[in-house]
């Protein structure tokens, strides 16, 4: 059984489908590199897969379960973490409590014991607190454990997204667009860190329009173009296919406009 599995996905908004019957099968303890070009329907897909977008037509299976039609926090407590295109921090916040703000739902107290701050809402906010501690220190970010979030350059702010995703302890990790303005040194240290997340045991699926991580890291790949696969396999099979070469670059291999 494939750790994540979608069939006939589809999503239409009015008269546009943006995925157009998706069948994608993702097996535990891969590196999925979800690649089109712009406007494909990459991003919208992994809001289907993260509940965000409720399906038109079609279904999502993790690990056996249908969860076509479950709600983000629901999707998330199963085991499904995401970041996202553009960086959503608490940028007032320290670097350590944005990722305790991704343990929320693994911790065992609810808003009652919360209130009253009883020893064993203390004993769980600790707990949460020294899993934080060690998630910033995985990402590298051991030095800026206290700074404000929005004082961090942007690339250690995709890094605090990773580590805030972590938290919620998933067995599918979604990153959408990694890599978007890092540097090569700093690519080239996220390229590890991903290694380091699947050797966890952690399965990833990533968007991203750096060709260097994306093809250099994904064990498979699957293309979309205007919201259908037209491609899947290892990346250095896909990367010739002449659909995929023409999806990018036009026909007769012209850069599109």
């Amino acid at each position: 059984m494939s750790l994540l599995e979608t069939k006939d996905l589809t999503i239409r908004f009015g008269g546009l489908t943006a995925v157009n019957a998706v069948d994608m099968k993702v097996e535990r303890g891969e590196i999925r590199g979800l690649l089109g070009p712009n406007g494909a329907g990459k991003t919208t897909l992994f809001n289907l897969i993260s509940g965000i977008y409720i399906p038109t037509s079609g279904k999502i299976f993790f690990e056996g379960k249908d969860i076509s039609k479950l709600r983000p926090y629901q999707i998330t407590k199963l085991g499904i973490a995401r970041t996202f295109q553009n960086i959503l921090l608490f940028d007032r916040m320290s670097v350590v409590d944005n990722v305790m703000v991704g343990r929320h739902v693994r911790m065992k107290t609810g808003l009652v014991s919360s209130m009253l701050r009883t020893p064993a809402m203390k004993r769980d906010e600790n707990e949460c607190r020294a899993r934080a501690e060690e998630l910033v220190k995985f990402v590298g970010l051991e030095s800026k454990m206290r700074m404000q979030a929005g004082s961090l350059p942007y690339g250690q702010k995709r890094l605090l997204e990773i580590a805030r995703a972590m938290a919620s302890e998933p067995t599918l990790l979604i990153l959408d667009e990694p890599a978007a303005g890092m540097n090569d040194m700093e690519s080239d240290a996220l390229i590890q860190l991903i290694y380091k997340i699947r050797d966890l045991g952690i399965t990833v699926i990533l968007v991203e329009h750096n060709m260097k991580v994306a093809m250099g890291i994904s064990d498979n790949v699957t293309v979309l173009n205007y919201g259908q696969k037209i491609a899947e396999g290892k990346p250095e099979v896909v990367q010739n296919d002449p659909i995929v070469i023409e999806a990018y670059l036009g026909k007769g291999g012209r850069k599109k406009k």
